[in-house]
């Protein structure tokens, strides 16, 4: 048997992912790219988002980064969780900025990864700094035989 396309498997665990994250559903997170180890997501900041500065919530700030981590190091397939992660908060942003967070793998090794996230408003300047630790838990999941699930799990 054939080991299924990296790319494939990295698009459907992304979608099944995202289709049954209800947390970064109502918080208006979108997927824009996937590759195995390569992982764009992005929201744009609402009023309900904002702290009592008016200013994007350090919380909504780290969902987002957590968010593209998580999909980031599940993009090749066996189901992987957070085993630590930490964010730096650069720059504010505010109701209506555009946010994109881009994660990058840095390292795999034996089941543990270490992953950086970019967050950046749409002027192109930084918001956050995130960096997260993994661990694959061993267990295959939705899509990890590269074939998009069109159903809700959850």
């Amino acid at each position: 048997m054939t080991a299924p396309d990296p790319l494939k498997v990295a698009d459907a665990v992304a979608h099944a992912m995202m289709l049954n994250d209800r947390a970064s559903d109502a918080a208006g997170i979108e997927l824009v790219s996937v590759a195995p180890g390569d992982v764009t997501l992005r929201m744009t900041v609402t009023k309900d988002q904002v702290n009592g500065f008016d200013i994007c919530h350090g919380g909504v700030l780290f969902l987002l980064a957590d968010t593209a981590f998580a999909v980031c190091c599940n993009s090749h397939g066996p189901q992987t969780v957070a085993s630590g992660g930490e964010i730096t908060f650069c720059r504010p942003a505010s109701v209506g900025d555009v946010l994109t967070a881009r994660a990058v793998e840095r390292t795999r090794f034996g089941r543990s990864g270490v992953y950086d996230v970019t967050v950046m408003r749409d002027d192109g300047e930084i918001v956050a700094e995130f960096r997260g630790r993994s661990r694959t838990i061993g267990e295959n999941q939705p899509g990890s035989d590269g074939v998009r699930i069109t159903e809700r799990l959850t």
